[in-house]
């Protein structure tokens, strides 16, 4: 991302409805995974750290972040150290040793992103869970994800494919954000229209209408850890290591 939009999180994403209602339907779902108590949890792609104090209720909590800036804002804020690390091959964690991998609207900046969940894939313990959001539909695709330098936007099958080819079974694969879709495909299509020369949806709105969006998007913890919805801005997918996959044929 711009070094701007990383100073944007960081001073929106405590209250801002996307976090927020992000960061609810994220919790509701790792709740539901029967995580071992104090379990081991990698955070990649962590940012400013906004999702550091979600993750702690459930383990141990090792975070990692490519960009020196994003970390050091991090350090500011919680006053924890974020690794420095990146995808595919640059992840500083023990094979075998992670219980929970998160990454939070992360892989869609990844180049090699099969690769990448190959790589991940190595990291986990044998039941070991990975929970992941991605931005959907590439029709959607607008000067938001240029200034996000995302590579793509997911439709279900793409995302479905891509996680089964390197080697994963799927628990949970929905869309999420589905209330609030007429509104965001709106404000995506608008940036398309009119060449719109930053990323729109990092500014907070106006209290009142923050709050609604907020209560809306996080109803969905309600729903998605239990049933999938069948559109929104976004996708969220819940997989573990399909043992009968062979790694050979998964090598990178």
């Amino acid at each position: 991302m711009e070094l701007d939009a990383y100073r944007k999180m960081a001073a929106t994403e405590d209250g801002h409805w996307w976090f927020c209602g992000r960061r609810s339907i994220g919790e509701a779902v790792i709740r539901g995974l029967g995580l071992p108590k104090d379990a081991s949890i990698l955070e990649i792609g962590a940012g400013t750290g906004g999702n550091i104090a979600m993750l702690e209720k459930f383990g141990e909590v090792l975070a990692v972040e490519m960009s020196d800036l994003a970390r050091r804002i991090a350090w500011e804020k919680t006053g924890r150290e974020f690794l420095y690390g990146y995808l595919p091959h640059n992840i500083p964690v023990k094979p075998g040793s992670v219980d929970l991998i998160c990454l939070f609207d992360v892989l869609e900046h990844v180049a090699e992103d099969e690769t990448s969940l190959v790589a991940m894939r190595r990291l986990l313990k044998p039941n070991g869970k990975i929970v992941l959001t991605v931005p959907a539909h590439q029709w959607l695709w607008s000067t938001h994800d240029v200034d996000l330098h995302h590579h793509r936007r997911y439709s279900r099958t793409l995302l479905k494919e891509r996680i089964e080819r390197a080697g994963y079974r799927i628990d949970r694969l929905t869309y999420t954000n589905a209330a609030l879709f007429p509104v965001a495909a709106l404000a995506r299509l608008a940036d398309r229209l009119r060449s719109a020369g930053s990323a729109s949806g990092l500014g907070q709105p106006p209290a009142a209408v923050n709050a609604a969006m907020k209560a809306l998007f996080s109803a969905e913890s309600l729903i998605v850890p239990n049933a999938s919805l069948p559109f929104g801005v976004s996708l969220l997918a819940v997989f573990g290591r399909d043992e009968a996959a062979q790694d050979d044929r998964l090598a990178a």
